[in-house]
């Protein structure tokens, strides 16, 4: 196998380099002679744009049109020197156009600065707002945050992710420059965000919420870097509402940036590395035989993150770039809180590698193609400060060793390619997605065993529920593959109306249904020439991947590897002198034969107005319908007051595509921008209900005879949340920011604690109980970020063309905008200070639903009370 996959990946490479080879040898055979152009278009903070269309017109009425690519260029050879005429669109920006350029024989480069709409109060040339709405490459089909707003966020790569995944909703996807996993870049190297709203669009292959799209800034003319240090310690936190005192925490973090071209206008290096030391506290609140136990647990934390990109122009009109990540983490005293008493502790070390590289650019003058390949190894290890006898009480405590020695590692691949074209009206995209993936593991868990008591009295009594024990060979290894193909049409049937179709196919190994057609459809239509009102509908089918880790569950315990073993009413702490007939034959996890993918079939109407004074309103509706959703029944349950199906086997529980579940939501999302004062905002609303047969692929019916009963809330089904971001300049260089989450009440289980059914599965629900009918308490966050910014020195000119003349070359400004209306300076300060929690609201959590528990219907813990954390920027 993995000389298989080595091949896979010099294949790709292959690809990448003959695309590569052929396009540069074509440049360079086109620009052997005559007059070349290139036009370089960007924003205000510098930031290139791409995808804006470059018309280039001559005296006779002639036109050449260009779009710009990764690297914001449009590229014209074989011009012969005199006067033009030159235009240039994108989409949220002001239209420009320059009516005299004067072209000399040789290599010229002409730089045009784009306005973002509505800063400037005359405008020459304005694209067509019926078009611009209608654009499903630009952002009518997204959210965007830049400059700014970006500076704003969090600069601690993790808490940037989480800041976006809460802004995108739940089981939203980050990707970076199209690939996914590893570290977020740091903020002065990204140039901007999009929340993708094109929910049909055939490329994606998830449902549901919004996608977040990364892009990191294409090159760079000068040499530029930053250090950046936050510290947070316990002097201004707040003590969490569940621990005895104020826990002791800290928080030190340092980050150092590099990036410059290594060859002007041809190759820019992005270099970053950043450094964590840091520990947090955990509280344990727990009810043991002596009372109510209370305690904080320090738990470290170390992580080394090491970056490098290389951007890279190998022609004109294509760009390569190349990365390699270094990711490793140390973290301790994991498994601690909650019921879970100190001597639970383990610990966890990762290790990733990640190599990258992407290819994009213009083939026969005017479509677009990216090929992008990903690889990665993984390391992870697992290890117990203890491997003694676990004791559980429900909804009480939990002590003993957390028993689970692990070694993991994990080598994957992922190549794609991305293929734009059209003809006519008709704007297509096609493409493909390979991945695959080889793991080996050994896993060693509850080799001792666990006893499970109902509550306090049974546990005085040395009289437990049951007695676990998990043996046999721990070793696995396997491999999986997933593809993807697809094909995209817009067709814009009029000025106000775009159509959109296409189809996705997915096939996976390791599961059945290797035909999995994904129809997508949309439809766009401005009504008014103004471009102010956009409806939007859309529907489509589409499948989830089956995940690997449940893939490995199957293998290992199938009976053969491993195996557990359970004894009912177990002796203590001897679990064998209850007597041998307590002991029931090894139980087993298995797939079932007709397994396949899980299928989402999702349709949505929305509407978008943009109103006066820069205010934007979307509403949508949106319903989905899942089926051959994934869950675990005990088909070897015993049925009432009789014995089980095969009494040569204990517990086998099935893996199946049996489960169904339905979404439907309203979403409301309000936002102003006032570029002149330095002003945006935006406010996202959503009423929502999700209801489901199962809480999780493995997750048992607590009656299997009765399958209705399972039809509940999910665990994600929130009813209202809302979200809110705010970015405004107070004065010269002073920024506030401010990030807002609330939810209402998420839904639990309710249990007797009590093995009612016999079944050793210890999830009988009382009578006129359903799966999830409680509630715990609704959450909200307030987040702020206060910055002051100055610096000193002359901002650098820029670089230059390699010949020809030089209209103006643009510096782009690692803080993401320039601070009090004037240039950013050569070196740029920024303090600031960032709060988390700022009201310091008691955000309740885990609610126990044990009938049996001292807790029931109470909350047992909370999120993290205020917390404070300082820092110092340093950019030159």
């Amino acid at each position: 196998m993995t000389k298989l996959l080595a091949k896979i990946s010099r294949l790709s490479s292959l690809v990448i380099l003959v695309v590569a080879a052929f396009t540069y040898c074509s440049a360079q055979t086109n620009n052997a002679a005559g007059t070349d152009l290139r036009v370089r278009v960007v924003d205000p903070n510098g930031a290139v744009v791409v995808a804006a269309k470059v018309q280039l017109k001559t005296s006779t009425g002639k036109t050449e049109e260009r779009t710009t690519n990764a690297r914001g260029e449009a590229v014209y050879t074989g011009l012969t020197s005199g006067e033009y005429r030159l235009e240039v669109e994108a989409t949220g920006f002001s239209a420009q156009h320059v009516d005299s350029v004067s072209l000399a024989a040789g290599h010229n480069q002409l730089d045009v600065h784009l306005e973002v709409l509505g800063v400037e109060g005359e405008v020459n040339v304005a694209p067509d707002e019926r078009e611009r709405a209608l654009d499903p490459r630009g952002v009518a089909f997204s959210n965007v945050i830049t400059g700014e707003q970006i500076a704003q966020l969090p600069d601690d790569p993790e808490e940037l992710a989480r800041a976006l995944q809460e802004i995108a909703g739940p089981g939203s996807i980050i990707r970076v420059d199209g690939f996914r996993g590893g570290q977020l870049p740091p903020k002065s190297q990204i140039k901007e965000i999009r929340f993708r709203l094109n929910s049909y669009a055939s490329e994606y292959h998830e449902v549901g919420f919004r996608s977040v799209d990364i892009t990191t800034k294409a090159g760079v003319e000068d040499w530029h870097g930053s250090l950046n240090f936050g510290f947070r310690d316990e002097a201004l936190n707040a003590r969490n509402p569940f621990a005895p005192r104020r826990g002791s925490e800290q928080d030190r973090r340092f980050a150092v940036t590099v990036d410059g071209p290594i060859w002007r206008n041809r190759t820019s290096l992005f270099i970053s590395a950043n450094n964590t030391q840091t520990y947090d506290t955990k509280t344990i609140f727990a009810a043991v035989p002596q009372g109510v136990f209370t305690e904080v647990v320090r738990r470290p934390l170390r992580s080394l993150n090491l970056s490098a990109r290389i951007n890279h122009s190998l022609s004109q009109t294509h760009t390569a770039r190349f990365e390699y990540q270094r990711n490793a983490n140390v973290r301790d005293n994991l498994g601690i809180g909650d019921f879970d008493l100190p001597e639970r502790a383990f610990s966890t070390t990762q290790t990733e590698h990640i190599l990258r590289v992407g290819e994009s650019g213009v083939l026969f003058s005017k479509w677009l193609n990216e090929i992008r390949l990903q690889t990665r190894w993984q390391t992870r290890a697992t290890h117990s400060a203890s491997d003694a006898p676990t004791v559980v009480v429900l909804g009480a405590f939990t002590r003993g060793g957390a028993q689970v020695t692990s070694d993991a590692r994990i080598f994957d691949l992922e190549l794609a390619d991305n293929f734009d074209f059209g003809f006519g009206k008709h704007s297509m995209r096609a493409g493909m997605l390979l991945e695959a993936a080889t793991y080996r593991s050994a896993e060693t868990r509850n080799a001792n065993g666990t006893f499970v008591f109902s509550d306090l009295a049974a546990f005085n009594d040395a009289r437990a529920i049951t007695f676990t024990q998990r043996v046999g060979n721990p070793s696995v290894a396997f491999t999986q593959y997933q593809t993807g193909f697809y094909w995209q049409d817009d067709y814009r049937w009029r000025k106000s109306l775009l159509v959109s179709f296409g189809v996705r196919q997915e096939a996976q190994t390791n599961v059945g249904g290797k035909i999995n057609l994904s129809p997508r459809f949309g439809v766009a239509w401005t009504p008014h020439a103004s471009g102010r009102v956009t409806i939007r509908a859309g529907a489509g089918i589409f499948y989830d991947w089956f995940a690997a880790s449940l893939y490995e569950q199957t293998l290992r315990l199938s009976g053969e590897r491993q195996r557990d073993l359970i004894v009912q009413f177990p002796g203590f702490p001897d679990p064998h002198s209850g007597g041998p007939e307590n002991t029931l034959p090894p139980s087993r996890i298995q797939l079932a034969p007709s397994v396949t993918l899980p299928r989402a079939t999702q349709l949505s109407i929305s509407t978008e107005t943009r109103l006066n004074k820069g205010f934007q309103l979307t509403v949508e509706y949106r319903l989905q319908r899942g089926s051959h959703g994934l869950r675990s029944l005990n088909i070897n349950a015993p049925a009432k007051d009789s014995e089980r199906p095969d009494p040569s086997a204990g517990n086998v529980l099935q893996l199946e595509s049996s489960a169904s579940q339905s979404f439907q939501a309203v979403f409301v999302n309000l936002s102003q921008t006032l570029p002149r004062r330095r002003l945006s905002w935006f406010i996202n609303y959503t009423l929502s209900k999700a209801t489901n047969e199962a809480d999780s692929a493995l997750s048992l019916p607590a009656d299997s005879s009765n399958l209705r009963a399972e039809r509940g809330a999910s665990l994600f089904d929130v009813r209202h949340r809302l979200s809110a971001v705010l970015n405004t300049e107070v004065w010269r260089g002073l920024r506030f920011g401010m990030i807002f989450y609330g939810s209402s009440a998420t839904p639990y289980d309710v249990t007797t604690g009590f093995d009612n059914n016999g079944d050793t599965v210890i999830n009988d629900r009382p009578l006129g109980h359903r799966r999830n009918d409680a509630r715990g308490a609704g959450n909200y966050n307030l987040n702020a970020r206060l910055g002051w910014r100055f610096g000193f020195g002359k901002p650098s000119e820029g670089g230059s063309s390699p010949a020809g003349r030089l209209v103006k070359v643009s510096r782009n400004d690692p803080f993401g905008g320039i601070a009090g209306g004037s240039e950013s300076h050569r070196i740029n300060v920024e303090l600031y200070a960032q709060v988390s929690n700022l009201l310091n609201h008691g955000n309740l959590i885990n609610f126990s639903g044990v009938q049996s528990s001292p807790f029931f219907g109470h909350a047992t813990a909370a999120q993290p009370g205020r917390r404070v954390e300082s820092g110092l920027r340093i950019s030159f």
